[in-house]
């Protein structure tokens, strides 16, 4: 079982950027495709990023296309988001999901780990 521990969230100005981590312990993750979601009071769970168990295949919401990068570190069992031009509508709280599996999923019903989560609040 894979347990998720996000990292890196905080205040930050209009323009700024944050690093996001989402560091995974018990069975290691590497063979599992990870996704980002976000969840801003009064509204559903978003997709924001994914990524393939090797990397190669990436993928964006296209409200952050441009300005976030999702990378994996498969030795540290860690995943990435970087984000940059942050916005005040990118606040929300950030999650990291897994599923074990070769395909990438984009759904937040198709994951089946989660992480607890990790603020971040963008001001104008």
């Amino acid at each position: 079982q894979v347990q998720l521990v996000e990292s890196g969230g905080g205040l930050v100005q209009a323009g700024g950027s944050l690093r996001l981590s989402c560091a995974a312990s018990g069975r290691t993750c590497s063979s599992s495709a990870m996704g980002w979601f976000r969840h801003a009071p009064g509204k559903e769970r978003e997709f924001v990023s994914a990524i393939s168990w090797n990397g190669d295949r990436l993928y964006y919401a296209d409200s952050v296309k441009g300005r976030f990068t999702i990378s994996r570190d498969n030795a540290k069992n860690t995943v990435y988001l970087q984000m940059n031009s942050l916005k005040p509508e990118d606040t929300a709280v950030y999650h990291c999901a897994a599923r074990a599996s070769t395909i990438v999923y984009l759904r937040p019903a198709d994951y089946d780990r989660w992480g607890q989560g990790t603020q971040v609040t963008v001001s104008s």
